[in-house]
């Protein structure tokens, strides 16, 4: 058996109630395909932002729908009679990155059955790809039409053409400028369609406003399977400032190959990300199901063409919730990212890139704060980066913490990567510009240091004095900081290592860390285990005797807290760090195996059973992340530095009650590609780089 293959999800039939539709991505394109994939779901693109319609702040927002349709029989349509088509059965395999969709249509005496493939192209980024294969049960005049779907979308059609300028013929069925509410953004969307077989093709050119479309009519028989391909490719303006001729050029490309050549290239694509399958030695199948969809989902929604890294639902949403508008979040720097820097290095390093290219705007916020250095945005708009929290932001003014995890991210892709030009070209202005502003933010008491008015992962509506996690993350930060002021020889601030000496975390009368000054466990969100994210994954150097009495403290609530976004995911591999192989097991179910639902294994935010408003909301990147990130660091205990890699496994190997180990077969490392072995009882996990392995990344 091939053991970089991953379990698929079971096949879903029927309509899906109260399910999500099945989120289809490549990281730039994100889709919600229904279970009729003929009707219109939700299309969301990396960087294009329109005015949230309620809010009014910057936010992802819905662009056309690429991939949407109707079929006729004997000039019937099914759109003017819902009832007539019959979800049948879906299925998602994630060995591929295809959605493969069955649906039955009955109008009058005849009946079809249609299936239909989809994929977003992760060779061909800007492209979404479908195969729709329709067969009838009895002669009869078949009408297929493939569409570009604005229907209810929020915006404006600036320009519709069916032709090429410059060109004596249509190099494709046509092209699309949409812009967004409030005039934010705009999206390029070209379409070309084909078919194999003898097809009349029609389209509406008269139409200056409508969606764009082309039917195509035939003959159909019985016996005879018909196939029709449909590519479009998505540009958002801030990748190109005509985006509508870019998709054009991009739909040409991708015509010349077809749509097979595609498929074949996206299935290499997917089988060289596979290689990194994260297997779980000993594990029931469903802990390695989980392992696989959550990998899945991580690496389907990151991509190096990604212009504004990724939210913390990837390219998803749906309409009954906020999605957070898309915004970029400090989880994604804590929990998605270091996993990433080893899975698919090139992506994260474009995640990183986004905030790179956005100093400015988080320079800027310092300023206007009156505080020297970097302050990266709570809630960080895709275009420009900007603070776009909505109305008054009492978060983002509270939530310091948002920028350690962004400076620890690029010291943990220097680490991992060993790349020293991005160590100074990158790195190196968000570490000093973070470590600026964490000088600037303490206040000094005596010889000591203290963060006031300040907040942690609890997200309270109060401010706190020195949150636990945020001095801990404050001198990580800062002593990386001066290790790459020596690396690029550079100067480091002599107070940096001062304000790093002296922060002193904040602690209960028992021993045990506080999360904050004047903590007590009964307060609101009391529960919340943010002090045991500051040992992992941020390996803060805490007394073994403090740390062993804050483990039992925090474990010891996590009945309170479990069901929370973020951290409920980390309980297990935190429980396993105590030897409670038991406890691990079940925290990890507790803490993560709850939060599965519906179809195909998405993770939502809240379990919706402790959910203060069940909404179904996935999948939610922060707890993917960190369980991910608990199965590659966590368990084996790799504590990530700018030492040889063979000296980063620092624990002794604990893992889950049954689980025997955790392998994966290659991660990224130095530019090279490294084995993982981590069996339970070892003294240390095993890292080698691996012989023979190809070095295609």
């Amino acid at each position: 058996m091939d053991p970089h293959l991953p379990i698929s999800p079971p096949p879903t039939r029927g309509s899906r109630g109260a399910d999500l539709p099945a989120y289809v991505s490549n990281g730039l394109i994100g889709l919600r395909v229904r279970e009729n994939p003929l009707q219109a779901g939700m299309c969301i693109v990396s960087g294009f932002v329109g005015e949230h319609h309620e809010t009014r702040v910057e936010a992802a927002v819905a662009g056309p729908y690429p991939l949407g349709g109707d079929i006729a029989l004997d000039g019937l349509w099914a759109s003017d009679q819902p009832q007539a088509v019959e979800p049948l059965e879906q299925t998602y395999d994630f060995a591929a990155g295809e959605l493969t969709s069955r649906v039955a249509v009955r109008i009058g005496e005849r009946r079809a059955e249609v299936e239909i493939v989809t994929f977003a192209s992760r060779t061909h980024p800007t492209l979404v790809c479908q195969q729709a294969t329709v067969e009838v049960d009895a002669a009869c005049d078949l009408m297929l039409r493939c569409r570009i779907d604005t229907t209810d979308l929020r915006g404006c059609m600036l320009e519709r053409r069916l032709d090429t300028p410059g060109e004596a013929e249509p190099v494709c069925d046509g092209s699309i400028l949409w812009e967004s509410e409030g005039a934010l953004g705009r999206l390029g969307v070209a379409a070309l369609t084909s078919v194999s077989h003898e097809a009349k093709r029609t389209q509406e050119p008269w139409d200056a406003l409508g969606p764009l479309s082309t039917t195509w009519t035939q003959r159909a028989v019985k016996g005879r399977r018909l196939r029709f391909h449909t590519l479009t490719s998505l540009v958002p303006d801030v990748m190109h400032h005509q985006p509508h001729r870019h998709a054009v050029r991009m739909v040409s490309i991708a015509g010349e190959l077809g749509f097979d050549e595609l498929r074949r290239r996206n299935r290499a694509a997917w089988r060289e990300l596979w290689k990194g399958r994260i297997r779980l030695v000993g594990a029931e199948d469903r802990w390695q199901a989980m392992a696989d969809a959550a990998f899945f989902y991580l690496n389907t929604s990151v991509h190096h063409a990604s212009p504004a890294s990724t939210s913390i639902y990837g390219l998803a949403t749906w309409r009954d919730y906020h999605y957070y508008f898309g915004h970029v979040m400090w989880d994604v720097d804590a929990f998605a990212i270091p996993p990433l820097s080893l899975l698919q290095p090139d992506a994260a390093q474009s995640m990183l890139d986004y905030r790179r290219r956005n100093l400015r705007a988080a320079r800027d916020h310092a300023r206007m704060l009156g505080r020297r250095g970097l302050q990266f945005p709570w809630e960080s708009g895709p275009s420009r980066g900007e603070e776009s929290t909505p109305g008054g932001a009492g978060s983002a003014a509270r939530e310091d913490h948002v920028n350690l995890h962004v400076a620890r991210a690029f010291a943990l892709h220097t680490d991992i990567t060993g790349d020293a030009r991005f160590l100074k070209e990158d790195a190196w202005p968000v570490l000093s510009g973070v470590a600026d502003w964490l000088i600037d933010r303490v206040d000094r008491v005596g010889d000591r240091y203290s963060i006031r008015e300040g907040g942690g992962p609890a997200e309270r509506p109060e401010t706190e004095d020195d949150d636990s996690l945020t001095l801990m993350a404050g001198r990580i930060v800062l002593r990386r900081a001066i290790q790459a002021a020596g690396e690029v020889g550079l100067p480091a601030d002599p107070a940096w290592a001062q304000v790093a000496a002296g922060l002193d975390l904040p602690m209960r009368a028992d021993g045990v860390i506080a999360q904050h000054a004047g903590y007590r466990k009964d307060e609101e969100k009391g529960a919340t285990p943010s002090p045991l994210m500051g040992f992992f994954p941020y390996w803060a150097d805490v007394e073994p005797e403090a740390m062993r009495r804050t483990m039992a403290f925090y474990l010891g609530l996590w009945s309170d807290y479990v069901g929370a976004p973020m951290l409920s995911a980390l309980y297990g591999t935190w429980a396993a760090w105590t030897g409670d192989r038991e406890l691990s097991l079940k925290l990890f179910e507790e803490g993560y195996g709850r939060f599965q639902y519906g179809r195909f294994q998405q993770t939502l935010e809240y379990r919706l059973d402790k959910a203060p408003d069940p909404i179904a909301s996935g999948p939610f990147f922060a707890n993917i992340g960190g369980f991910v990130t608990g199965l590659l660091l966590g368990l084996p205990g790799l504590r990530i530095s700018s030492a040889p890699p063979e000296d980063w496994p620092q624990r002794p190997v604990v893992l889950p009650r049954g689980w025997q180990a955790v392998e994966c077969d290659r991660l990224w490392v130095r530019g090279r590609p490294c084995r993982l072995r981590a069996r339970h009882g070892a003294e240390r996990a095993e890292l080698a780089f691996a012989p023979g392995m190809d070095n295609e990344g």
